[in-house]
């Protein structure tokens, strides 16, 4: 080490080599310890978005830090890392669209900070205060100031270069960016407009015009009137505000809103995307008619306006005719119609626009002098050029071949200043009398000869401030200096993509320097010459007619000139020479912007987090979200807290406080005690949109004390098992370690909840239906599985039950029961019963039955008395209910556990430690299902009769069509026996196959078909037993009041069942609350927005089921073993609407088509008023709504047709008798196609005897009378009817397949019900007009609308562009 005088002495050179040495020796030691402490702590990757440059928002920063490494060293080595001085930009987290900033002055961690060790934290770099982050020189220092190593240069990863060219179209390719981006102004001083949805069309426009110095300027000119109208619906004054934001603001890119709602737009109008040329000339009308009575009144014709001549010269006398019209742009064509190759240039189509056509032969013109048809000349002359030149490339067309909008790609060059004086004067002087004519206005006729001179034009032409060209002589003429026709081009509209869409933009030369920009929505970017080239379009290749084909689709659409007379081009106006109500508005929003910086910057230093809290009136989970500032102490976010979850009046705010909370686990991480003043911003870890935990607002009793929460500790709810009244409580929480061992866990319990340590027992239940026995005493809580928030059920008593085996015990059959009952609430049927009446009541027969009824007795009562007689029971039940003392009391039911109710659930249970005679004294409303032995006993001398069950065989009007195959729990597969309770709670369903006929085997499964098996089940074995009477499952009810909307209530049941029961036992047990035997009522499963589905499989348990589902029991025959319900629909071939739901009904396995036919008649004439004969209607397979296989009347179902739940069939109704005879038979729906009446005859069915091409012909000629070889044929595509446009059908289906049978590609016609079309090839197609071809496409588009069918020529309904003045559409009472 040095001495302090060493400094001051000489030091020879070997002295000052070996002290840098050593020096540099001590220095590597220090940094080697560095690396070595950093390599023992965790490490934090941070990633970095830089946000503020279009050219490196796409990249990438990464550092990974070691977790001690502070936030000011963080910036520090981001600024390295990015090339930019440090302080002159922001970091924030980037998880979300809100920015929130990190303290660049913090000392505090990044783990202290909110960042994660271990994981990627995502963080945004920003400006600072709306300014560009300063980029650093080479000499600035800040590789020095980073505190990393010289060799760190090396690995240096700076932004893009900013004066770097990007082409336009790389710019569109890649238009991510996100809110943030918007904030930061271009490093090119030019601000963007955010892309609405499509409005990419209307930003290149706005942003051409802001670039027009003439139409800039005069715009500023103008003074708004706040007397005269709304400045919302003020399009002038809303484009003003626009343009001087455009000019001043610090953003990036600015919002168009205001603008597009001044034009009356709705949101709608966003996502419709139109073109730039039209919303051109849509905004200079809406302008023009806002101007009026101003001085801008005629600023756009005299900016934008010229003149020219639309003129037919016969070519005998001289005389002409001619009409004088206004242009606001020239329309220029790529490529002429019919034309196999396109113009070159713009000076081609230029010199193509004004050449004049020869009329002659059948188009000669009638000459009015020569009062006879003579050959003539017509064409089009520029009188006058606007001062600013538009001139539209029209690259959209309409394929009359394939009926289709295209675009055309072709190249087409422009040159960067036009010279348009040779297309002005292109009359040919051979004729003396071709003189021009006067014109007194925009749209004049007349005719001239050699006595009408052309020096007489109105005064209105001389104030033009276009070029007026005619109003001067000849002389005067060749005089002009050729630049004053000379225009320079300063913006190109873009467009990419297809005819069917795209996106635009803009490369825009500015006045001012001369250089050309994209303007691409929020990207502005420099670009070059050669970029403007690109928009040329075309490949490199040949101009043939299919290079289009092949072109690229970018190219430009729309070009605007300037012309160039220093005399008149403008300069744009600077802010300080603006006028007094501009720099007013300037003021305003300047304030505004501020305002919203503001407001951004307290956004950004809010914690936003969610809050919960248990309301203690109305007795649920409150959740709501705490939005804070990082500055507000824990003690005023506790008030927010309490004023946001609306306890005043209801709590004392001292009675309340924060804690952190898992709402995932429930589990209470920990309290703040003594931290009341500590920041919020510190105490959540940093500021940040969301968080990996909550807050919860925890409310005491005035008489409680509030217990700490530390971390590192676990949350245990205690439930006390008694197993005496066979009661669990409610639960008790206790708070432990996880390194504390069992016996230290069990006298923690016994504290909390006084019990004996010595005898307890504590059972861990993991997770569902998983419940261990906590029994090792040295074992800690770790070892045994706990976790942030637990389940325990603990019991102390004397008895014996603890020394057998924990699966074999009454504790866990007890806990077991707990575990796998549900609460469910049961709606009864009305006492409606219609046609239901006259059937066997059979109550269900209970241990507490003693008014059952005797089976051999057979007595019939009608449904109502049944259901009075049911309504009866219920209320002695209930009333019985009331008068029985009360049993051991049981804690209120919390979140966790809302099966517990004031009376125990789980009361006598049946047990081999239960008392005897108290197992034959049960509740008067618990059901327990006994062994089929009791049951028999009971009723000895009851048989159930299948014809009393069949005597009814239609089904409730209740069963309407909601889903044709329902794909709820309700309906899994069946098992071959009844299912056998598991220790872990699933029953033999889950590890049994399901049963499948043999005609199913190999059969593959579909959506319509995989429940085939689900309508089989009976309650009845194959010895006519009850399935329901092997099981011994919980099961209690209680009565429920269900108030409907009309005030009166309805019977209701609430049911505490365990759900290992089968739906057999389940609806068995219902029986005495239902009325009717189990056979004949239906159960439905309630879902969301009141939806209703079938629950038939009897074989299946309740375990899809959850607490307080609910379940409507329908009175209807259920169904039987081997039955299927099925839903029957008509097919209307010929109908606009083909399927047509007519009724449900029953099918059953083994029966014949016929027979089903048979049973269906008396139905549909009852219920359809189908009054039918069998031979005159078919069944036939219905495929959502497609008409397949023709049933026969000797297949049988399940043999020869297969059949599923919810089954749905076609029923056709037969104009003669059955063709049909043999599966060898092929049925097929035709349609004949008259291409010369342009419609679609009726469909006709034609029987096939094999899938052969020849064969159909034949059929089809025969049924036209179309000569054979003259008949071509088309298979239908899409679903039945197969419809599509007349516009289309011609030319779009697959015509005259090469094929010689019908069951090979690309026909794959196989089944009956396939859609044939067919026409005669000599007919040719009707010619339409445009104008009928537009009616004709109207009413196929309404047409094929209303059979839903989509409309392929029209890839989306485009929306006319309209500017509504008034502020917006008024919608028209008679339209739809």
């Amino acid at each position: 080490m040095m001495v302090p005088s060493e400094e001051q002495q000489l030091v020879p050179k070997e002295g000052i080599f070996w002290s840098c040495r050593q020096s540099i020796f001590e220095e590597m030691q220090k940094r080697f310890s560095q690396i070595e402490s950093a390599a023992e702590e965790p490490r934090v990757l941070c990633i970095v978005q830089d946000t503020t440059n279009a050219k490196t928002v796409n990249e990438r920063l990464t550092l990974n830090l070691p977790a001690s490494t502070t936030v000011n060293k963080l910036y520090e080595d981001v600024a390295h890392k990015a090339g930019y001085v440090n302080g002159t930009f922001c970091l924030g987290w980037a998880n979300s669209g809100d920015m929130a900033p990190l303290d660049q002055a913090s000392e505090m961690s990044l783990v202290l900070s909110g960042f994660e060790a271990g994981k990627r934290n995502f963080l945004q770099l920003t400006d600072k205060d709306g300014e560009q982050p300063q980029i650093a020189s080479d000499e600035s220092g800040t590789a020095d100031s980073s505190g990393l190593d010289d060799s760190s240069q090396d690995r240096f990863i700076g932004p893009l270069p900013r004066d770097g060219t990007v082409g336009c179209s790389s710019d569109y390719s890649s238009p991510s960016y996100s809110y943030s981006s918007i904030l930061n102004k271009s490093d090119t001083g030019y601000v963007g407009l955010v892309n609405q949805a499509m409005t990419c069309y209307l930003n290149s426009l706005l942003q051409t015009l802001f670039m027009t110095p003439e139409f800039r300027n005069a715009l500023y000119n103008w003074e708004f009137e706040d007397s005269e109208e709304d400045p919302v619906n003020s399009i002038p004054y809303q484009l003003q505000r626009l343009f001087v934001l455009l000019q001043t603001s610090k953003k990036r890119a600015i919002e168009t809103t205001d603008v597009t709602r001044s034009f009356g737009w709705d949101s709608s109008e966003a996502w419709q995307q139109h073109d730039v040329q039209e919303l051109c000339r849509v905004m200079f009308d809406a302008l023009e008619q806002k101007w009026k009575q101003t001085e801008q009144a005629d600023l756009i014709n005299q900016l934008y306006q010229g003149k020219l001549k639309d003129y037919v010269r016969c070519l005998e006398c001289g005389y002409e005719s001619w009409r004088i019209d206004t242009y606001l742009d020239i329309p220029l064509v790529i490529r002429p119609f019919g034309a196999s190759q396109a113009f070159g240039s713009v000076e081609e189509a230029l010199q193509a626009f004004i050449q004049p056509e020869t009329l002659d032969g059948p188009n000669q013109y009638f000459c009015e002098r020569c009062k006879k048809k003579c050959d003539a000349r017509k064409g089009l002359r520029f009188l006058h050029f606007p001062y600013l030149l538009t001139l539209q490339l029209k690259r959209f067309d309409f394929d009359y071949t394939t009926m289709h909008r295209i675009k055309l790609n072709d190249r087409m060059t422009f040159p960067e200043e036009l010279d348009m004086s040779p297309f002005i004067d292109v009359e040919d002087e051979k004729s003396p009398q071709t003189e021009s004519c006067t014109d007194s206005g925009a749209e004049n006729e007349g005719s001239c000869h050699s006595d009408q001179m052309s020096n007489d034009f109105s005064t209105d032409d001389a104030v033009d401030e276009g070029i007026c060209l005619d109003n001067t002589s000849s002389a005067e003429r060749a005089l002009k200096p050729k630049s004053s026709l000379t225009f320079e081009l300063f913006s190109v509209m873009v467009h990419s993509g297809s005819a069917a869409g795209g996106h635009y933009y803009a490369c825009i030369k500015s006045f001012s320097d001369s250089q050309w920009y994209s303007f691409n929505d929020q990207h502005v970017s420099k670009i070059t010459q050669d970029d403007i080239r690109k928009t040329y379009g075309g490949s490199s290749g040949s101009r043939g007619y299919y290079s289009s084909a092949f072109a690229s689709s970018t190219n430009a659409y729309m070009l605007m000139y300037r012309l160039k007379d220093p005399s008149r081009n403008a300069k744009f106006l600077e802010v300080e020479d603006f006028p007094e109500h501009i720099k007013r508005l300037v003021q305003r929003e300047k304030e505004s912007e501020e305002q919203e910086k503001r407001q951004r910057e307290i956004e950004r230093n809010t914690c936003k987090i969610k809050l919960f809290c248990m309301h203690p009136v109305k007795m649920m989970m409150m959740e709501n979200k705490l939005e804070v500032h990082k500055d507000k102490t824990l003690r005023e976010a506790t008030e927010m807290a309490y004023k946001l979850m609306d306890l005043d009046g209801v709590v004392p705010l001292d009675c309340c406080r924060l804690v952190k909370y898992d709402e995932f686990h429930e589990y209470l991480e920990r309290s703040y005690e003594g931290e009341e003043d500590m920041p919020m911003g510190l105490l959540l870890g940093g500021v940040k949109s969301s968080y990996m935990f909550d807050l919860l607002l925890e409310i005491r009793r005035p008489d409680q004390v509030f217990q700490p929460y530390k971390p590192g500790e676990v949350m245990v709810k205690v439930h006390v098992v008694d197993l005496k009244s066979e009661s669990i409580a409610a639960p008790v929480s206790v708070r432990a370690y996880l390194n504390q061992t069992i016996i230290e866990f069990k006298q923690l319990i016994a504290k909390a909840t006084g019990l004996c340590a010595e005898t307890m027992r504590v059972v861990l239940e993991r997770c569902y239906n998983d419940l261990r026995l906590l029994y090792v005493p040295n074992k800690t809580l770790k070892a045994e599985g706990f976790f942030r928030s637990n389940k325990v059920f603990v019991e102390s008593s004397e008895s014996t039950d603890h020394q057998a085996v924990f699966t074999d015990s009454v504790l866990w059959k007890l806990l077991d029961r707990h575990g796998n009952t549900i609460r469910l609430f049961v709606s009864l049927p009305e006492q409606s019963p219609g046609s239901l009446a006259n059937r066997t009541s059979y109550p269900k027969a209970s241990a507490d039955s003693e008014d059952s009824f005797d089976g051999a007795k057979g007595s019939r009562k009608s449904v109502e008395a049944i259901l009075e007689e049911s309504t009866e029971k219920l209320k002695n039940l209930s009333l019985q209910q009331q008068q029985q003392p009360q049993q051991q009391q049981l804690s209120s039911s919390t979140s966790d556990s809302q099966k517990s109710s004031e009376h125990s659930d789980f009361e006598l249970i049946e047990s081999p430690a239960q008392e005897p005679d108290a197992a034959s004294q049960p509740s008067q409303t618990e059901n327990c299902t006994r062994t089929a032995s009791d049951t028999e006993n009971q009723f000895p001398s009851e048989e159930r009769s299948d014809s009393d069950v069949n005597n009814d065989r239609s089904t409730s009007s209740v069963d309407s069509d909601i889903l044709s195959s329902s794909h709820s729990s309700d309906t899994l597969c069946n098992a071959d026996s009844g299912p056998l309770p598991l220790a872990n709670g699933l029953d033999s369903h889950s590890i049994t196959s399901s049963r499948r006929s043999k005609a199913h085997e190999g059969k593959k499964e579909t959506w319509d078909t995989a429940e085939e098996d689900s309508g089989t089940d009976s309650e009845y074995d194959e010895n006519g037993k009850s399935k329901a009477d092997a099981q011994n499952l919980y099961f209690k009810t209680e009565p429920y009041s269900h108030e409907d909307g009309s005030g009166e209530g309805q019977k209701c049941l609430l049911v505490h069942v365990d759900k290992r029961i089968t739906l057999a036992a389940f609806k068995q047990n219902l029986e005495p609350f239902v009325g009717v035997p189990s056979t004949q009522f239906k159960v439905f499963r309630v879902y969301a927005n009141n939806q209703e589905f079938e629950s038939v499989r009897l074989n299946e348990t309740l375990s899809s089921f959850s607490d307080d589902n609910k379940i409507t029991i329908r009175l209807g025959r259920a169904l039987k073993k081997g039955e299927y319900r099925v839903k029957v629909y008509q097919l209307l071939v010929n109908d606009p609407e083909p399927c047509k739901f007519l009724l449900d009904t029953v099918f059953a396995k083994g029966m014949t088509v016929r027979q089903s036919k048979e049973e269906l008649l008396p139905q549909l004439k009852d219920q359809c008023k189908l009054d039918l004969s069998i031979d005159r209607f078919r069944l036939r397979k219905k495929t959502w709504k497609n008409p397949g296989t023709v049933f026969l009347d000797y297949h049988v179902y399940e043999e020869d047709i297969n059949i599923s739940s919810n089954w749905e069939v076609f029923l056709e109704v037969l104009e003669e008798p059955e063709r049909m005879k043999s599966m060898s038979q092929l049925a097929v729906l035709t349609r004949r196609w008259c291409p010369a009446q342009m419609k679609l005859e009726v469909f006709q069915e034609v029987v096939l005897e094999s899938s052969g091409v020849e064969e159909l012909k034949e059929k089809l000629s025969e049924l036209s009378g179309i000569p054979l070889e003259n008949l071509e044929f088309a298979k239908g595509r899409g679903t039945f009817p197969c419809d599509i446009s007349v516009l289309e059908i011609h030319q779009d289906l697959d015509w005259n397949p090469k094929v010689s049978t019908l069951n090979v590609w690309p026909l794959y016609i196989c089944d009956d019900g396939a859609v044939i079309f067919y026409r005669d090839s000599t007919e040719e197609l009707m010619e339409l007009s445009e104008e009928q071809r537009n009616e004709l496409m109207k009413k196929e588009s309404s047409r094929l609308l209303k059979t839903g069918h989509r409309i392929s020529y029209s890839p989306r309904k485009e929306k006319a562009l309209k500017i509504y003045l008034d502020g917006g559409p008024t919608k028209d009472p008679g339209q739809d």
